[in-house]
């Protein structure tokens, strides 16, 4: 029974997850609005007739999280506050049949690459004409920006293939067409990404073309910044550094998830590489692109790992000094090669693990930031909060990487502008300082 009058032909889309996620959604309001419908992302109150929640199904929290936020909107309609409750997105495509019998109060169930259906589903037409265009939720100055789906990695511990499928890079003349949309509305940044951005080009164009799509990329008038993101070590294609060195709007940045270091875990992992082949290329990158920031990710407690493999990555971080890093805990997945493995490092352990490698990784940040102080650098900012105006260099990318904040009490700056600022404190993770004048 409704308790309200819902407004006819509007859309909340919720987004759990990454920033593909993000992307999907946008996406997928660009259509409804060029339908006519009302979108709203992530809208606080429940007076859309109709929520599509885009969902995550990559580890056990991210699952949690995206079923307690189904269960969340399919209590909201049954209170009259919601019409219908679709669902989109990762744990969708992965658990689409169980998922239908435990929830069946769920209207329809949608995967990864079902928008057309689900625009049919709520009597709206896909139009093939909206290259690029998309409803942007991050701030406009930045945006995100696929250039392939899929993967073809094998991965041992991944389920990122059974969710998103075979790896398909989007044309490059579709990608420049959406660069240049994004310019005209005001994007100055792209952070380029994909489930493993140096594979572009091998399915089209029988060739990696990500050095070349960068140098399109960067011809374009308006974008200041392009950033890297999900490069795969194994086959890197090093004409990317050349590009990255050579042209100044591509950031010295580079999202390089490494995952181990111990031989005996990257073989179980199916990497595809050695310790020595990693600590080479990065060596290489370091060299090839002075003074770039290299982001990587790794993973604690994967089967198998003994305590020497722990402390040979944690000797590895100490002595590789990465810019920025971050860790998940191994998550035991379903139909993955890993499955088969057993799932032998206990959670506080895995955990114990994590937090040493982050405690390695918080002595490196703050002693790199402290040089940093007396510095000027170029700052993109990008909100006000609190007290101050945040921004990010160009070795940052949002939500995950270090923040520059600025006292709005002595200096403005417009939101989306680019200023240089001098570094005058610096913590662990954030630098502090004054808009030079």
């Amino acid at each position: 029974m409704k308790t309200k009058t819902l407004r006819k032909n509007k859309v909340n889309v919720v987004t759990l997850g990454c920033s593909k996620n993000l992307y999907d959604s946008e996406v997928l309001m660009g259509q409804l609005k060029a339908n006519k419908f009302e979108v709203e992302h992530e809208s606080k109150k429940d007076d859309s007739e109709i929520v599509i929640i885009n969902t995550c199904g990559f580890i056990d929290n991210a699952k949690e999280e995206s079923i307690n936020t189904i269960l969340r909107y399919v209590e909201a309609k049954g209170k009259g506050q919601v019409d219908k409750v679709f669902v989109t997105g990762c744990l969708s495509e992965r658990y689409k049949p169980e998922l239908s019998l435990e929830i069946p109060e769920v209207d329809a169930w949608f995967g990864t690459r079902d928008l057309p259906k689900l625009l049919k589903t709520l009597k709206a037409d896909y139009k093939h004409e909206l290259v690029g265009e998309r409803i942007i939720t991050t701030p406009s100055h930045y945006a995100y920006f696929k250039i392939s789906e899929g993967c073809d990695r094998p991965c041992s511990f991944c389920a990122i293939p059974l969710m998103r499928g075979k790896h398909i890079s989007l044309p490059m003349e579709d990608l420049v067409k959406q660069a240049q949309h994004l310019a005209k509305n005001g994007t100055k940044e792209l952070l380029l990404i994909a489930q493993d951005s140096t594979y572009y080009g091998l399915d089209i164009y029988k060739d990696r073309k990500l050095g070349e799509l960068l140098n399109r990329l960067a011809d374009l008038n308006g974008i200041d910044w392009i950033r890297l993101h999900y490069a795969f070590p194994s086959g890197f294609p090093m004409d990317v550094l050349d590009v990255m060195r050579e042209r100044e709007n591509i950031c010295k940045y580079i999202d390089m998830p490494l995952q181990h270091v111990s031989d005996a875990m990257l073989k179980s992992m199916r990497r595809g590489t050695t310790k020595q082949k990693t600590t080479d290329l990065v060596n290489q990158i370091r060299d090839k692109v002075p003074g770039i920031a290299i982001r990587t990710t790794l993973i604690a407690g994967y089967p198998g790992e003994t305590e020497k493999d722990h402390q040979e990555m944690l000797e590895w971080v100490q002595n590789s000094r990465f810019e920025r890093l971050g860790v998940f805990t191994y998550s035991h997945e379903e139909n993955t090669h890993a499955y088969s493995l057993n799932d032998d490092v206990p959670a506080d352990v895995k955990q114990e693990r994590a937090e040493a490698v982050m405690d390695v990784q918080q002595g490196i940040s703050a002693s790199l930031n402290q040089a940093k102080v007396g510095e000027t650098f170029k700052v993109l900012f990008d909100r006000k909060e609190g007290d101050y105006f945040i921004g990010r260099t160009e070795f940052d990318s949002p939500e995950v990487d270090n923040e520059v904040l600025v006292k709005a009490k002595d200096n403005y700056v417009r939101i989306g502008d680019f200023a240089n600022v001098t570094i005058t404190h610096a913590e662990e993770f954030d630098l502090y300082g004054n808009l030079q004048s």
